[in-house]
């Protein structure tokens, strides 16, 4: 399968770490580690990470646009950038040592025009994909139902589309229908017409989603307690081992990651929800923006497929 992934809100990801943060003070941080990032990429650094190939396809901007693609390259990720006005932004993340709290600072990202975004959509058409990832926020400039127009694209193009956004960016994709949906509990609630879903009532409202039309699989992560999986064929719960948490950055993205890899070698959605799991939880166990390490993801989903018919969110 010829995967392909969609950033139109990238970013270079800056991480550091201080003893304690204290207000008026000069702090004396680590040395900064710098990756690329932003949602799309992220899975395509995962699948990379994973063993598996792809292609990240995003606007770049300035010095700032042109490092991503050189440390993509560097890492041996295919890209096929679009040059663009302006700067691509900066995100930081700082780690507190003292607490073991991270606090994570989210710019404003380059703003692009529709006529640009169109522009990416031509590059992935060129690529023909079997399966576009579509991952992160839109950028400003853009209209929130822009990723409504991607869906209709990826019909055109013949391509299974997954979606990770939020918000109305989201429902309005999901209006059009697409593959394959990866909403939190928060985002199900929102699709569902309710302000907040109780455990009981998740396993109904993703069935609904999928009844609908809005997809023909749904993935909804409960962060500790697992994702849910819902087709047409009903539902099922896959739990999450229990970690010492380090942070959450780039865990959504590494659970996106490891569920396209795991489709893209065969396995079946179980498996696939499975592995998009061990990732997830393998990546907070890694401060900054290092996503996950493989031998962290094959531990965790030996685990998951041995003890974890145990242990289902209806327990706690």
């Amino acid at each position: 399968m010829l995967i392909v992934t969609l950033t139109l809100n990238p970013a270079l990801d800056k991480s550091s770490s201080v003893e304690q943060l204290t207000p008026e003070s000069k702090l004396r941080c680590s040395p900064v580690k710098t990756d690329a990032g932003g949602g799309g990429i992220n899975v395509s650094k995962g699948i990379h990470k994973l063993g598996g190939k792809s292609t990240a396809v995003f606007p770049a901007g300035g010095a700032t646009g042109l490092l991503l693609s050189s440390l993509l390259e560097q890492e041996g990720i295919a890209t096929r950038a679009l040059k663009v006005q302006g700067d691509t932004r900066e995100n930081f993340s700082i780690l507190e040592t003292s607490s073991n709290l991270q606090y994570r600072f989210t710019m404003p990202g380059l703003p692009i025009t529709v006529e640009e975004a169109d522009a990416c959509l031509e590059l992935v058409a060129e690529l023909k994909p079997d399966i576009l990832v579509v991952s992160g926020s839109l950028p400003p400039g853009l209209p929130s139902n822009y990723y409504q127009k991607v869906a209709g694209f990826s019909k055109y193009i013949n391509a299974k589309m997954v979606l990770d956004t939020s918000g109305v960016p989201l429902r309005a994709a999901a209006h059009e229908g697409i593959f394959m949906l990866k909403p939190n509990l928060g985002e199900l609630s929102a699709m569902a017409g309710v302000e907040k879903l109780e455990m009981n009532q998740v396993d109904d409202a993703a069935l609904q989603v999928v009844h609908q039309g809005m997809c023909e699989v749904v993935v909804v992560s409960l962060g500790a307690q697992g994702a849910l999986l819902a087709t047409k064929d009903g539902f099922e719960h896959i739990p999450a081992p229990m970690v010492r948490k380090t942070t959450t950055v780039g865990a959504g993205d590494s659970m996106v990651a490891g569920m396209i890899w795991a489709m893209s070698e065969g396995k079946s959605y179980k498996e696939m929800v499975q592995t998009g799991v061990a990732c997830g939880s393998a990546a907070t166990l890694n401060t900054g923006t290092e996503l996950f390490f493989p031998a962290d993801v094959h531990k965790l989903l030996s685990w998951i497929k041995t003890y974890g018919e145990r242990y289902k969110y209806t327990d706690f």
